[in-house]
């Protein structure tokens, strides 16, 4: 009978995508785990090499991504929701792709609170996890809670490989007492330090002793090199760093990367400190999975973003010519804040699109705003529009912050990216900084005016 439910599913998807229905991501996994709710466990039978899964508040559709291209480069065969559908019925949608006998490795992007399920239906071969951060309360609740179930999660995985962020104190702590199956990876270029922990920091304190931590460099929210002055528990040495780091603003960045296999030296293609937490993570897995180091810089070099994250479309002017639109995803403080970082460091003053959505897969919680720092870009920027369900509160937050006096408002996404695109000359970059949701209306916006696939992946 699971035979014929799983033919059904893919029936699904394939008629969802013709249709032009969404990318048929959600909708058959959700038809199989409702008529099998050991969908999960009877899919992950099929994959001969098991599964390794990935998960963090912010970077893992990109991380995800990137290891993907260094393993596909040495002919790994993979298993992989490339679209970033990461809750249960995402990966069960991508495990109909399965096959048994056809050596397949399954690397499957989830959500932070999905992961435990998920991992006690494929006990994956290899865990990693990148960094939590404050991220729709309204769902997730405090994020002491969220690690707390990723420790159960990971002590029950008697076996696995464990790739940390050493930088993150909740992601370092879970290979306490697992340093025989624990890697971690981090970032040692204090020229990237900030002068403080910015006001937005959401990990802080010991979780052994409860005293505050004291931080030698802070990098990105609260992801730095600590010690607790208490316990004397501090951040364990990384295997995977960055030695040296070189920021070109919207351009990329160079690393000069060691590991344990040997350094190396490349250019990112993608722009912000947060693009090399993601480079690092994905070499620090594929490393783990027999990827050779050989493979990493030529597949990072040559990668070309993920969905929605960096990805640069031209959108027709009305005047003729085009002006390329870069889309770059903001959904909590800490990655709002390493786009505006990036964005900051442009030549020129920036057009910006924001739009800002309070849909379930959001977060009806938008208060987050308030703790962005989008006073970085003031005075750096040109022209502003606001769109989205939530359109005037995140243009009173730009008045704010001295960004923007009086910010175009329009919450239909498609009038207010034509007055956006209207409101510049024709080749100069425009800016869109989306939440989830209005991503996804934004990429089918594009599809549906021949700009852009309705689908990457």
């Amino acid at each position: 009978m699971f035979a014929l439910w799983r033919a059904l599913a893919r029936l699904v998807r394939q008629l969802s995508r013709r249709l032009g229905r969404g990318g048929g991501t959600t909708a058959p996994g959700r038809l199989l785990l409702r008529v099998s709710p050991d969908a999960l466990d009877r899919l992950g039978g099929d994959l001969d090499r098991g599964a390794a899964v990935i998960s963090a508040t912010n970077g893992k559709t990109t991380t995800a991504a990137m290891c993907a291209a260094i393993l596909e480069r040495g002919g790994t065969p993979l298993v992989h929701n490339r679209a970033g559908s990461n809750m249960g019925w995402g990966v069960a949608t991508a495990l109909l792709d399965a096959r048994s006998g056809a050596g397949q490795l399954g690397l499957l992007e989830v959500d932070e609170a999905w992961l435990p399920r998920v991992a006690d239906a494929l006990h994956p071969r290899a865990y990693l996890l990148a960094n939590l951060f404050r991220d729709q309360l309204d769902r997730y609740g405090e994020l002491e809670t969220l690690a707390e179930r990723w420790a159960e999660t990971v002590a029950g995985a008697s076996g696995a490989r464990l790739v940390l962020n050493a930088d993150d104190p909740l992601v370092a702590d879970l290979g306490r007492g697992r340093e025989d199956a624990a890697v971690y990876f981090g970032v040692a270029d204090d020229s990237q330090a900030l002068p403080e922990l910015q006001h937005a920091a959401d990990s802080v304190h010991c979780r052994n002793c409860g005293a505050a931590y004291v931080y030698d460099a802070v990098y990105l929210g609260h992801l730095g090199r600590y010690h607790c002055p208490s316990c004397g528990r501090r951040r364990p040495a990384p295997a995977v760093v960055a030695e040296r780091v070189e920021l070109e603003g919207m351009d990329g960045a160079r690393l000069a990367l060691r590991t344990p296999a040997g350094s190396a030296e490349l250019r990112l293609p993608l722009p912000g400190l947060y693009n090399v937490y993601n480079a690092l993570a994905a070499t620090a897995l594929a490393l783990e999975l027999g990827a050779p180091l050989d493979d990493v810089a030529p597949a990072l070099e040559g990668f070309a973003g993920a969905f929605g994250r960096v990805e640069t479309i031209p959108v027709p002017h009305p005047s003729g010519g085009t002006r390329p639109l870069s889309i770059l995803l903001i959904k909590n403080p800490a990655g709002a804040n390493e786009v505006l970082r990036t964005l900051r460091l442009a030549g020129e003053p920036v057009d910006l699109w924001l739009a800002l959505n309070d849909r379930t897969a959001d977060g009806r919680d938008v208060s987050w705003i308030w703790d962005a720092d989008f006073e970085l870009l003031a005075g750096h920027v040109g022209q502003v529009t606001c769109s989205g369900t939530r359109a005037e509160e995140l243009a009173l937050r730009l008045k704010y912050a001295g960004v923007a006096a009086s910010a175009a408002v329009e919450r239909d996404l498609g009038r207010s990216l034509d007055a956006a695109v209207a409101a510049g000359e024709p080749g100069r970059p425009l800016y869109a900084l989306p939440t989830y949701t209005a991503l996804l209306e934004l990429r089918d916006l594009l599809s549906d005016r021949g700009l852009a696939d309705r689908w990457a992946g």
